[in-house]
């Protein structure tokens, strides 16, 4: 079996790839490098292809295509701003000229997309079939109508040219090889933390997130792709908790004296983040995260230590 992943060199693509290799996958990963880092597959060897190229660009991969995972997109609030226009692209044209190279090889085809596309939810647990509430002209719509579209229009390519798809919404996740710069809240906390500084919390830290490991979460990404479940599937973990709650739970996880420094809240920035899983139980056999958030918080912070 050869898979192509975009966003081969992320965080998350490069702990797809991982799972891939050890299921006999030859891999090729496409990445621009603008949030990826090849160091994150040097342990890999040959059965690991590097092409450093914009997924925006046409793909033209030589040989067999099994699967083609489009997971290339900048996914933290600070790339909203900084790179704006690049994670629209990543969401339109990239996933375009994912699924024309999906077409092309006749591959099955798997979309990274994010519970974003809820927006700041009206409704807790956020079921699949929930349409969002998302201000299209937000700093975070880039991302979020960027992952909309991504959606729609592999459901089109799905009911209009017969491409074998799948769609993942994931939450939250966090793991080894997050960027230290990352901006979102477990890099930022665990950062300061580590590094003896304030842990900064935006707004009164009672809006809240679903935590999910990244070894947790991959596996539900592979029993995905074993199925043949062709509409969007919540992939996130149901441990709930407010951000002031986590921003303690990373004080003592690590260790650190460090304090809690309250700023003002960010726009648009949802205030509850839970997937109904539901579906995911359903299609997923049986799935479940297995990491408690501790324990997975303290290999997190173990690979932070490493590169500081």
């Amino acid at each position: 079996m050869r898979a192509v992943v975009t966003g081969g060199a992320g965080f998350l693509g490069s702990h797809l790839i991982d799972r891939l290799v050890r299921e006999g996958f030859h891999c090729v990963a496409v990445d621009n490098l603008v949030t990826g880092s090849w160091a994150n597959l040097a342990h890999h060897g040959p059965v690991v292809e590097r092409v450093e190229q914009d997924a925006c660009e046409p793909l033209r991969v030589e040989g067999d295509v099994d699967w083609v995972f489009h997971f290339a997109s900048p996914a933290s609030p600070k790339d909203f701003e900084r790179i704006p226009i690049e994670v629209l692209k990543a969401g339109s044209v990239a996933t375009m000229s994912a699924l024309d190279l999906a077409v092309a090889k006749e591959a099955r085809f798997m979309m990274a997309s994010t519970s974003e596309v809820y927006g700041d939810p009206m409704v807790s647990p956020q079921p699949e079939t929930y349409w969002g509430n998302v201000n299209p002209i937000g700093v975070r719509a880039v991302y979020d109508e960027a992952k909309r579209f991504s959606e729609a229009i592999t459901m089109a390519y799905f009911r209009h040219r017969g491409l074998d798809i799948r769609i993942v919404r994931f939450f939250n996740t966090y793991g080894p090889r997050m960027r230290l710069d990352d901006g979102r809240v477990v890099p930022n906390f665990l950062t300061q933390a580590l590094k003896g500084q304030a842990l900064t919390v935006y707004g009164d830290g009672s809006q809240t997130r679903s935590f999910g490991y990244v070894d947790d979460i991959i596996e539900g990404v592979w029993r995905l792709a074993q199925s043949g479940f062709q509409e969007p599937v919540n992939i996130g973990t149901q441990d709930e908790r407010t951000v002031l709650e986590f921003a303690k739970i990373v004080l003592a996880v690590t260790g650190s004296q460090s304090g809690i420094e309250f700023l003002p809240a960010l726009p648009d920035d949802p205030q509850q983040r839970r997937p109904d899983a539901t579906r995911a139980c359903e299609v997923l056999d049986g799935w479940t995260p297995m990491m408690p958030l501790e324990a997975g918080l303290q290999k997190t912070a173990e690979y932070f230590l490493s590169r500081m």
